[in-house]
């Protein structure tokens, strides 16, 4: 690859972001600074540059713009892209590649001027050429196309959507290069701001956190799960474009997604697990569980009894994901705590296993399997001994946020991970739902020993897992299902 020809630099004029450096505090919400902060994450240089003479305040207020966001500050002599790029070689010497400079179209063209040039190893500065855009969003796809031309092989492009705050999360560590990974892929962030068609002609593999764009999940009544879901007009353009060509794919596809939006569908897969005990091993399995569409249901106990659950229990609603409630829950510690129960129905009342606080983290990138340990929820006797306190109310609580661990002196009782049966219900689990990156969650039961998964997630920051292993695995996973998915002459 050439290596030395890939984008190294990007110079924004601040006319193009001066409504936003006005006031300190709309920093975070000025859309050109997010974006140079996505550059920045790739490994590339940025700079916010400023012709001379300027006003000494807003010189200070782009030097701290600057220095909050960890670009650089770039005076230049002359608002001219012909001047320029002679003083940014001269500044950015050893920077070997190509620069982008981004100022306002000087004509009536509402167009913005990007010239780029490229700065040789040996210090000499390179032809200029000149491209315009529309909007300041184009930028991540004029940087792909760019390093794509630059590439004598082919890459594989992955174009990838998710909240802010999670993408910032996987660019901060790496996982999100725009230059070429050491297994050939190039990350383009997608953005609903322009026409997705447009971005997608670019796309080899698409990974996405669906989760992200649902506006809406209706669940029917009936025991079978069945759900309507509504996304973002985005999406569904997104999704609408897959659907009529054939170059480009999911990871994962939304189909296999579902289950993990549904706990009484995962619940029901998690059956399955049972059929991996081996002799003279221990169990893994999922928690016991029930569905009920009332906590009025008149036979609520007997129901209870015939699903082998018994107080303390925990209730889930039925949808996991994309509704306001979906992580408010409750430990029940009697059956006369349902009465009135604030938990969303239909609902999912789950197995509490006692685990000694403690609980295992697993994450599934491709063909590699992690885990971390992580501190969990106190076994039922310290929680029933702190309902008590309460007045043995259940204890409601909302899973994105921290719950109570158990005290240090009830800690340390032995919990034996059998790491061979766990990687062995991985496979299984990668193969039933057809997911290359999920992570799952595995607590021990005290006395049984069995290992019961009570959580299944796709798309995990796997951020507990050390960056310099795990971006690795979870680039060559990407790789190695783009290479599977590839057409074969």
């Amino acid at each position: 690859m050439l290596m030395g020809k890939f984008v190294r630099g990007v110079i924004v004029d601040h006319a193009l972001l001066e409504y936003g450096i006005e006031q300190l505090e709309n920093f975070k919400r000025n859309p050109t600074l997010s974006l140079l902060c996505k550059l920045r994450f790739s490994n590339i240089h940025t700079a916010i540059s400023y012709e001379l003479p300027l006003s000494a305040e807003k010189v200070n207020h782009l030097q701290t713009m600057a220095e909050l966001h960890s670009f650089k500050c770039l005076p230049l002599t002359a608002f001219s892209s012909d001047i320029a790029p002679l003083e940014v070689a001269q500044t950015w010497a050893h920077v070997s590649g190509t620069i982008l400079y981004l100022i306002p179209n000087q004509d009536s063209s509402p167009k913005i001027s990007c010239t780029y040039f490229s700065i040789a190893p040996d210090d000499a500065l390179q032809k200029s050429n000149r491209i315009y855009m529309d909007k300041l969003e184009e930028l991540p796809l004029t940087i792909c196309r760019l390093n794509k031309k630059a590439i004598s092989n082919d890459v594989v492009t992955v174009g990838y959507v998710m909240r802010p705050s999670r993408e910032e999360d996987f660019a901060k560590r790496g996982a999100f290069p725009m230059c070429p990974t050491p297994n050939g892929l190039i990350f383009l962030p997608l953005t609903f701001d322009l026409p997705i068609a447009t971005q997608l002609e670019e796309v080899d593999v698409i990974l996405h956190k669906a989760t992200d764009e649902i506006v809406s999940i209706e669940l029917n009544s009936s025991s079978e799960p069945s759900y309507r879901i509504d996304y973002t007009n985005g999406m569904q353009e997104m999704q609408r474009y897959i659907k009529s060509q054939n170059h480009c794919f999911e990871v994962d596809p939304l189909n296999s997604i579902y289950p993990v939006l549904d706990r009484l569908k995962i619940q029901q897969i998690l059956l399955g697990l049972e059929d991996l005990i081996a002799a003279g091993s221990c169990k893994v399995r999922g928690p016991h569980f029930l569905k009920v569409n009332s906590f009025d249901e008149p036979d609520l106990v007997q129901r209870l009894h015939d699903a082998e659950l018994s107080p303390p229990s925990i209730v889930k609603p039925q949808v996991a994901c994309g509704v306001a409630d979906a992580h408010s829950m409750a430990i029940v510690f009697s059956v006369e705590d349902f009465k009135d129960l604030s938990v969303s129905v239909p609902a999912v009342i789950q197995e509490y296993v006692d685990h000694s606080s403690t609980l295992f983290k697993f994450y599934v990138l491709g063909e590699r399997v992690f885990h971390v340990v992580k501190k969990s929820i106190p076994n039922s006797d310290i929680l029933i001994k702190s309902s008590e306190k309460d007045g043995s109310k259940p204890l409601l609580f909302d899973s994105l946020k921290s719950l109570p661990t158990a005290p240090a002196n009830s800690e340390g009782r032995d919990l034996c991970l059998d790491l061979g049966l766990v990687n062995k219900a991985a496979e299984w689990l990668s193969k039933k739902l057809g997911l290359t990156i999920f992570g799952f969650d595995v607590v021990i039961q005290e006395g049984s020993g069995d290992h019961v998964v009570v959580d299944v997630n796709y798309l995990p920051s796997f951020k507990e897992v050390p960056d310099d292993v795990a971006v690795p695995a979870f680039w060559d996973a990407i790789k190695k299902m783009a290479d599977s998915k590839a057409v074969k002459p």
